[in-house]
C-alpha cells in the first residue's frame, strides 16, 4: 500500500442498463462487471464515482423511467468536472449513456486537461468476481455468478 492516503478521483463508465429491459440475466452482468471497473480502479489508487452505481440504489431513482434516467445523468455530468478523468470500461461495449459521457468528457478534456481513458478488464474479470463472490458467501447483495 502506498504511504500517502492521495487518491485520484476519476469517473467510472460502464454499461448499466440491459438493452431490452426484460433482459435480466445482462442486467445482472451489467452490475457485477460495474462492481469490477471500481474495484480495478481502487486496486490502481484511483476513487472510482460511478452515477450509476448510486443513482439507481432503490428508493432514488428509477432507471426505466425515463424522466429518472436523463435526472441521473445529468447529475453524472454535473460532478464530471470535479474529477480528474473519466475512465469507460468497454468489454461489454458502449451504451447510449455511456457515448454521452464520452461527449461531455471529450469537451473537458478540451477546456481543462480532463483525462479520457479507455480501459478493458479482459475476459479473466468473471473469473476473479467469481472468486470473490466463493470467498465471501454471505455478501448475497453482490448479486450472482457470471459467466459469460
Amino acid at each position: 500500500m502506498k504511504n500517502d492516503l492521495h487518491m485520484k478521483p476519476v469517473i467510472v463508465e460502464s454499461p448499466y442498463a440491459a438493452k431490452d429491459l426484460q433482459d435480466t440475466p445482462q442486467f445482472e452482468i451489467n452490475l457485477a462487471y460495474m462492481r469490477s471497473c471500481l474495484r480495478d480502479c481502487l486496486l490502481k489508487h484511483e476513487a472510482p464515482f460511478a452515477s450509476h452505481a448510486i443513482y439507481t440504489q432503490p428508493g432514488v431513482l428509477v432507471d426505466e423511467i425515463e424522466e429518472d434516467r436523463i435526472l441521473g445523468i445529468k447529475a453524472g455530468f454535473a460532478v464530471r468536472k470535479l474529477y480528474t478523468a473519466s475512465i469507460f470500461y468497454v468489454d461489454l461495449g458502449m451504451s447510449n449513456g455511456m457515448n454521452w459521457g464520452m461527449k461531455a468528457a471529450e469537451e473537458l478534456q478540451k477546456e481543462n486537461g480532463h483525462r479520457v481513458e479507455i480501459r478493458t478488464l479482459g475476459l479473466e474479470w468473471t473469473v476473479k468476481y467469481n472468486e470473490l463472490l466463493k470467498k465471501f458467501p454471505n455478501r448475497k447483495i453482490w448479486g450472482v455468478t457470471v459467466g459469460i
